[in-house]
């Protein structure tokens, strides 16, 4: 699984909160303004690299995800957790704890998560 490019990422979160969409509707949903053309290269894109697939009606496709956005997620935390935190997560944590990013309380809940599945 080749990663994405930002532009990309943000095409396959619209592919993925849609299910199913044709080019001018992944446009519409976009939080940037996007021409056409631009959005429907980044999904032909998508489609070589095996993130996409589509069903043709007439010249027209609408596409669909063939890559859940679990297994990407997935896939790329692990790449992230080796590269910034040498596969540590407590290091990541504390990274987060400190940057003030997670707060006490969000770290009992995985605690009691952690605990539940034990």
């Amino acid at each position: 699984m080749e990663q994405l490019t930002n532009k990309e990422e943000e095409v396959m979160q619209a592919l993925w909160k849609l299910k199913k969409a044709f080019v001018k509707e992944i446009v519409a949903i976009l939080p940037n303004e996007n021409h056409y053309n631009t959005i429907s290269t980044i999904v032909r894109n998508l489609e070589d690299k095996g993130y996409v697939s589509y069903i043709a009606y007439g010249k027209t496709h609408q596409y669909f995800p063939i890559v859940s956005k679990d297994d990407y997620t997935k896939r790329f935390m692990n790449i992230a957790m080796k590269r910034y935190f040498d596969n540590n997560y407590k290091s990541m944590v504390s990274f987060f704890a400190k940057e003030e990013k997670i707060s006490a309380e969000e770290l009992r809940e995985i605690l009691d998560i952690i605990e539940k599945k034990q």
